[in-house]
This record gives C-alpha cells, structure tokens and sequence, in this order.
C-alpha cells in the first residue's frame, strides 16, 4: 500500500462544525470497512467480522433483536448475518431458557479464532497507520471518539 497525503476536505464556512465531524468519520469509516473486508477476506462479511467483534467486545449472550438496535439494522438482516455466521460455528444461537420465544447469541471458540485471525491479518496496516499517525494522536483521539459515540448511542435510543 502505498502512502499518501489526504487532501483536507473543504467545507462551506456554514456547515457546523458537528456536521464536519461527522462527515469526516463517515469518510473514515468507509475507509476502514474497506481495510477490514480485505483483511477478513472471502471467509467473513464486513458486517459477520462486526458482529465477531462486538461479541468478542462485549462478552455474554445478545438477543438478536438487541443486535439488530446496536448495528441499527432491520431484525431481517441480522438474522440473515447470524445465519450466516452460525452456519461457519462462529456464533452458537441457542433459546433463551427464560422465554421459549426469544434466542441468544454467543461467540464460539471458532467465532473467537475467525476474528483474531482477520486481525492478525490487519496487523501490518495497523502498524503502518500508527507509524504514521502517531501513537500519541491515536491514543488522544479515543477519548473524545468515545464521548461522542456514548453521546450518538443515547440519541439512538431516545
């Protein structure tokens, strides 16, 4: 991969900055899913590596309905993912021994396996990006990143 130097965007002095900002991790965002679907290769979706992800993340059985909400996602295509990735043993959807109606999903040792190894394969990208960037700059961006995912995460559920 080749390094190059991003072009600033430019924006009309109109646009509010909260508008630039999101715009900017939309970009971004592209960016990366791109990165991540090349690192997972054929063998997972951009989409079954995030759902791997936030299982691995966020340990414990998730509804798929909850699923969906988090992934902001119809139930349709959640479960369409967690076909797909159950049908690879990467998640286990088993009923909810409380309500006969409901399931859960947990990550497998497999599901566990599948992303570590997409990672793994994402390593010398990471690596390159922090040479780059900066490990000082990425560790200052997380902080106000999280605030404003906590904060977009509560109007989502408002």
């Amino acid at each position: 991969m080749t390094k190059t130097a991003g072009t600033p965007l430019r924006y009309p002095e109109t646009d509010p900055d909260a508008f630039k900002v999101l715009n900017e991790i939309g970009i971004i965002a592209q960016l990366a899913r791109v990165e991540l679907e090349r690192a997972t290769g054929d063998a997972l979706s951009g989409a079954g590596f995030s759902v791997l992800n936030h299982l691995a993340r966020l340990h414990g059985p998730w509804a798929p309905a909850r699923l969906a909400r988090a992934f902001q996602v119809t139930k349709g295509a959640m479960t369409n993912t967690l076909q797909r990735l159950e049908a690879e043993s990467y998640v286990k959807i088993a009923d909810d021994p409380q309500d006969g109606r409901a399931k859960h999903v947990t990550i497998t040792s497999k599901g566990l396996k599948a992303r570590d190894a997409a990672l793994a394969r994402l390593a010398p990208r990471l690596t390159a990006l922090t040479r780059n960037v900066g490990t000082e700059t990425l560790k200052d961006l997380l902080p106000g990143l999280a605030r404003l995912r906590a904060e977009l995460d509560a109007a989502r559920d408002a």
